[in-house]
Formats: C-alpha cells, sequence, structure tokens
C-alpha cells in the first residue's frame, strides 16, 4: 500500500509505518502525477483534492484530510469514485480556543481592559466554539453563542442568539466553516453592511477562515479611520493576503492558530484510527505514545486567581504576540508574499497547549481553576 502525507503532519511516519510505504509531499504543490499510484491520500488543508488532480489515478482507496474544515474535498466527486473519505472534526479546538484566550490576554493589558467585563459574541457553536466558551467560563467571561443549525437542534440545550446580538458584543469571534450555500452561507458574512455596524471599541477575531470576512470592504474600513481592532488569523485568498490590511491589525498571524503540537498531531491520530477501522486493523497507537514533555511540566499557583495570573499562566504558555512579530518581520521583508506565507506555516515554531503543563496549588480552588481552563493535572 503506497500513503501519500502531507510533509507538515506531525507523527505520520509513527503512525502509519506498519500500513505500507511513505511518501511526503509539499501540500501546495502537489500534482497529478505525484499522486497517480497513491493508494491513500492524505492532505492538509492547503491541498484542494478534486477530479483535477486524482485524473490519473485509479487505484485510490482512501482520503483523509487532518483539518476540521474540508472546503478544500470535493465530497461529491470521492462519493462517485467509491473513495472512502475522512476528516479529523476538532482535532485543533483547543489550539484555536487558546490561540483566541492569548489575543484576549495580549490586548486586555495593552488597552487596561477587564475581561469580566467584556461579553464575546462566538459566532459557531461547534467544536472549536464550543472549547472557547468552556475556557471563558473557566475565568467568568460573559458570552453569547449564535448558530442557527445547532440552535434548530433540540438535542442542544444551549441557548443561542440571532446573529445582531453576537455582532453586538464587545468581542466577536468568528469558529464557521466556509459555506456558499444553504440557508445560512458563511461566505462574507461579515461583508460590508455588516462591518459597517462594528463599533470602534469592539473587537473582532477571525480565526476560521478568510472568506467569512470581506477583506477589501474591511481595508476600506480601516482607511477611514474605523477603531475597531483586528485579530487576523486567516486571510481571503491565501497564501495570496492582503498585506496593505496587516498595519491595520492588533495580531496578525499565518493561519496558525489550530497549530499546537497536540492540534496538528490529532489530526494525523485520527486519521490513523480512521484508516484502521477501514482496513479492519486494531488501533494500537496513540498520540500519547508520541507527544514530547513540555519544556515546562509544572507551575505551582501561589496567590489568588486575578487578571495578573491568568495573563502570566496564558502567556507562559502561549504567548500570541511571538507568531504576530514572526508574521509582520516575514512578511513585510519579503518580496513574494505566498512564499513567506507558506514558508512560516512550514517552519512554525513548537507550540504546546495548557494540557501540556500541571498546575497545583495548596489551595484547591486556585487548581480548580486552572484545571477548568485546560491545565494538567499532577495525581
Amino acid at each position: 500500500m503506497k500513503i501519500f502525507f502531507d510533509e507538515n503532519m506531525p507523527f505520520a511516519r509513527e503512525f502509519f509505518s506498519d500500513f505500507g510505504e511513505l511518501t511526503a509531499f509539499a501540500g501546495r504543490t502537489l500534482t497529478t502525477e505525484q499522486v497517480a499510484e497513491a493508494d491513500v491520500l492524505l492532505v492538509r488543508s492547503i491541498t484542494e483534492v478534486n477530479q483535477s488532480l486524482l485524473a490519473a489515478n485509479n487505484k485510490l482507496q482512501f482520503v483523509g484530510t487532518a483539518t476540521i474544515g474540508v472546503d478544500h474535498i470535493d465530497q461529491h466527486y470521492l462519493r462517485q469514485r467509491g473513495i472512502n473519505f475522512s476528516a479529523a472534526p476538532g482535532c485543533n479546538a483547543i489550539s484555536v480556543a487558546e490561540y483566541v484566550l492569548s489575543s484576549l490576554v495580549v490586548l486586555a493589558e495593552r488597552y487596561q481592559l477587564v475581561l469580566q467585563d467584556l461579553t464575546v459574541g462566538i459566532i459557531g457553536a461547534g467544536n472549536t466554539g464550543s472549547r472557547l466558551s468552556e475556557k471563558l467560563d473557566a475565568i467568568g467571561v460573559n458570552y453569547l453563542l449564535c448558530d442557527p443549525l445547532l440552535a434548530q437542534n433540540d438535542n442542544d440545550q444551549r441557548e443561542f442568539v440571532a446573529l445582531e446580538q453576537a455582532l453586538a458584543c464587545d468581542v466577536i469571534s468568528l469558529h464557521v466553516p466556509k459555506t456558499t450555500s444553504g440557508d445560512y452561507p458563511t461566505y462574507h458574512l461579515l461583508n460590508e453592511q455588516r462591518l459597517s455596524q462594528l463599533s470602534s471599541k469592539q473587537i473582532l477575531i477571525n480565526a476560521c477562515r478568510g472568506e467569512v470576512t470581506d477583506n477589501q470592504a474591511l481595508l476600506k474600513m480601516k482607511q477611514r479611520g474605523h477603531g475597531v481592532k483586528l485579530v487576523l488569523d486567516v486571510w481571503e485568498n491565501e497564501p495570496q493576503i492582503l498585506t496593505e490590511l496587516i498595519s491595520y491589525c492588533e495580531i496578525t498571524t499565518a493561519h496558525i492558530a489550530g497549530y499546537s503540537l497536540e492540534g496538528k498531531a490529532r489530526g494525523t491520530e485520527m486519521l490513523y484510527q480512521a484508516l484502521s477501522r477501514l482496513l479492519n486493523k486494531p488501533v494500537e497507537k496513540s498520540l500519547t505514545d508520541f507527544l514530547p514533555d513540555s519544556g515546562i511540566s509544572h507551575i505551582e499557583i501561589n496567590q489568588g486567581f486575578d487578571e495578573i495570573l491568568l495573563n502570566q499562566l496564558v502567556k507562559m504558555v502561549y504567548d500570541v504576540r511571538r507568531d504576530d512579530a514572526l508574521f509582520r518581520q516575514q512578511i513585510g521583508h519579503q518580496q513574494e508574499t505566498a512564499l513567506a506565507f507558506d514558508l512560516l506555516r512550514k517552519t512554525y515554531p513548537a507550540r504546546r497547549e495548557f494540557s501540556s503543563v500541571n498546575v497545583s496549588s495548596n489551595q484547591q480552588h486556585q487548581s480548580a481553576f486552572a484545571h477548568r481552563l485546560g491545565f494538567g493535572n499532577l495525581r
């Protein structure tokens, strides 16, 4: 069996070495000829899997994407061909939620905001939006959920609000897939009209898909002096992004919100489990077999919870300003934006999630706060 996998999938060789011959490829430049002999194709979001890519392949059995998004996969074509498909829903949800939290901590410090005084409008309450709401619960920050599809689900007992209510919150955090059809398309969900309704006091965070926000409309609005604070991890037309927008953002990154080591590796693990089921093979490996120890293994809390402690805990594990600085340096000094954007993703420095660090305290309620936030627990 010939297995082709994106070179940026961590632990792919460890997980799939028992299945057959492994070949790594660059996701952005994968060609029809390269995958002509593939039995299994494992990709990430930058690879379009469609009839054009698979035109020379008549033996493919399985396509997997180690991502939560699937808009880069022509699932209809795969069904026509009888090719099995699997994604990795929720694999990097925690990573994205921690990116948002780090951004909020940074902006709260920068503008002397009290997080507990803010309300966050979470647009998209699936895996990622849910993980974000759990972390906001842990630190006592109010939020409103907006998700018209889940609101129609009788089994979901959460309270949902209309889009207009979510867009009126102090912070707007976007966590929807990119869709262009159906009752609730998300392409340019924040179009010129909706963007114009935002106030200068609001914070807008997009860590889902670039096309959810009209970047040209956003640029024009900022050029006119609108004060809305922007955190952009995703951009329209990646990797050929609208560079003029960078200087108007508080935090800018190269679509890496979900790029924690755990977030990326969970995607690999989920595809390993899916292929094992397809081939009727036992699932004998798990992510814990391969994850290295964190650089910081244990933190002991000796003070009560406040904004300073939250700031220290979050930044100790992940300070989003590092990625913002790398982005501005590389994109700003490279003539070829697309190459620089992809290079940032390919060479992204190791980043761990809160769970990789154990937190203890002589005060039980302080340990409980940290554990609700997602930090590990020494047993």
